[in-house]
């Protein structure tokens, strides 16, 4: 279905998660979206637009129906509604039988059942909402914590739009020199000059390559992390957990190799979800459980984004501790002293060139710094700001219009006929528009519509 079909069909579905609940909703879009409600349902009160109406939802039709609820309609006239079509919302209470009987009623009265994401398509289709504004309500619907509802949110509110948009609007600006130059040159209008392409092309790239860069801490809003707590038994992984869960998720006890099995935990640090991954101390295992939580340790520590390494800081380090502070060398990592709350604590050896924090997990010390050292990790230090890119799809389409328009000024420093510069701006600009989704093919817009959950 592309922008300019119109859609004919009126759709419907539950709105509201399957099961028992205080509301359930039975949403409509289309032409005949009243008209079957006014089938559906008995109106007190003439639709209106925007206006809420008692109704009673009958157990059938015809003379002999009875009321078996008591419900709240209200209608949005076409173009002023959230698809852009005539849609109602039927607001009964959450019980499964009453939203499936008008579920089924409504199928039987012509509606088609909506497909995952439909209202959100017709949405975008109607020229509503842009595609990342259409990403974002489902980035919204699915957000675990603030930060994510933030983020979504300002995506919806067009936050990246209106970044993209100056860009376009000189991209194209730019164009339309070209091609005015080209189409009348013989007509004695100057042709563009290349110091002024060039100029034109490189107060663009600077605005791209930010958008670009919005991509690191963006995508780990989004989608979150993995860190792996590592050390060797007894030295206060899981009771470093605990105080970083805020609970005692763990259990903690003096006997070394306590943890013989993977304990992970989800939480939001800084606003970044974070999974934390409580590990099976390392050291030659004496037990195979041991041996093989051991085994799974390993295993969560290769895939994690992430590294917690703690140290007794009572404690020399040893072989195994000097192999993950190798590797704390070369990938995202953190080192947590444990235990500075005990007197005469010296630093040990092997911590050049590797931040270590002190911490205590017997009494909070350090804690707070080391939560602060892990947002920092996990994002690079970026700063969070609106607009910024969430998704890989979202990446790309910036990735191939910045290497469109470096072609574009590589072209034109080989004096290159503008014609053939013409080629790198427009990929350069379709690249832009398939971000909000102008230039977006089909299979694609289907691709993403079909991750919504049905009746949004």
């Amino acid at each position: 279905m592309s922008a300019e079909e119109p859609t004919a069909e009126t759709i419907v579905a539950i709105s509201t998660p399957p099961g028992r609940g205080g509301i359930g909703i039975v949403r409509l879009s289309g032409p005949c979206s009243a008209e079957i409600t006014l089938e559906l349902v008995q109106i007190h009160h003439p639709l209106a637009h925007g206006r809420a109406r008692l109704a009673d939802v009958l157990d059938g039709s015809g003379p002999e129906a009875e009321r078996i609820d008591e419900a709240l309609v209200t209608y949005f006239a076409a173009p002023h509604s959230y698809t852009g079509e005539d849609l109602v919302e039927i607001a009964a209470h959450g019980s499964p039988v009453v939203l499936d009987l008008l579920l089924l009623r409504g199928l039987e009265l012509g509606a088609r059942l909506a497909e995952p994401g439909e209202f959100t398509q017709r949405a975008f289709l109607s020229g509503r909402l842009d595609l990342t504004q259409a990403e974002a309500v489902r980035d919204l619907i699915d957000a675990q914590t603030l930060t994510q509802a933030r983020q979504a949110a300002s995506q919806l509110g067009g936050a990246l739009s209106r970044r993209i948009a100056p860009v376009k609007q000189s991209l194209v600006e730019l164009i339309a020199l070209l091609e005015a130059g080209i189409d009348f040159g013989e007509d004695d209008i100057d042709v563009t000059p290349a110091e002024a392409i060039t100029r034109r092309i490189d107060a663009l790239l600077p605005l791209l390559h930010a958008l670009e860069g919005s991509f690191a801490r963006g995508r780990i809003v989004h989608d979150g992390l993995t860190m792996a707590i590592v050390g060797r038994p007894n030295v206060g992984k899981s009771s470093l957990f605990n105080r970083l869960v805020e609970r005692d998720r763990a259990i903690v006890t003096a006997t070394p190799g306590t943890t013989r099995d993977l304990v992970t935990e989800r939480i939001s640090l800084g606003g970044i979800p974070l999974e934390l991954v409580d590990t099976a101390g390392l050291r030659e295992g004496r037990e195979e459980a041991e041996q093989l939580g051991i085994a799974r340790t390993r295993e969560a520590l290769a895939d994690a984004a992430l590294v917690l390494v703690v140290l007794d800081a009572t404690q020399p380090v040893n072989d195994e501790e000097r192999g993950l502070l190798e590797a704390a060398h070369t990938r995202p990592s953190v080192v947590a002293l444990n235990k500075a709350d005990l007197a005469g604590v010296e630093r040990p050896d092997g911590l050049e060139g590797l931040q270590a924090l002190s911490t205590s997990a017997l009494t909070g010390e350090g804690i707070s710094a080391l939560r602060s050292r892990i947002v920092e990790l996990a994002t690079g230090g970026a700063a969070a700001e609106p607009g910024s890119l969430t998704n890989l799809r979202q990446h790309r389409s910036i990735q191939t219009g910045i290497a469109a328009l470096l072609d574009a000024s590589n072209a034109n420093a080989q004096s290159i006929p503008h014609e053939m510069i013409l080629l790198d701006l427009y990929r350069g600009l379709w690249a832009l528009d398939s971000l909000t989704g102008q230039t977006t093919p089909d299979d694609i817009l289907n691709l993403i519509f079909s991750t919504f959950c049905i009746g949004k």
